[in-house]
């Protein structure tokens, strides 16, 4: 579902194996590649989050709570 705003929403099952399929559009839009590792930022108030790797240390400051991330 894309917005004009360019911004997106996606849907993912989840396999028996627990992994989940990136939806072409997303890997498209993120730049993500086969063999790309992925960062996975979780709060059980918060849910999920998936940052790009060059905003991850302001995605891990606001999800743990630290100003200075790694």
């Amino acid at each position: 579902m894309n917005r004009p705003d360019g911004r997106a929403a996606w849907t993912a099952t989840v396999g028996a194996k627990g992994q989940i399929v990136i939806p072409r559009e997303a890997r498209e839009m993120f730049g993500i590649r086969p063999g790309d590792t992925l960062i996975l930022l979780g709060d059980p108030q918060r849910g999920i989050a998936i940052p790009p790797k060059a905003t991850f240390g302001q995605w891990f400051g606001a999800i743990f709570g630290e100003e200075d991330a790694p």
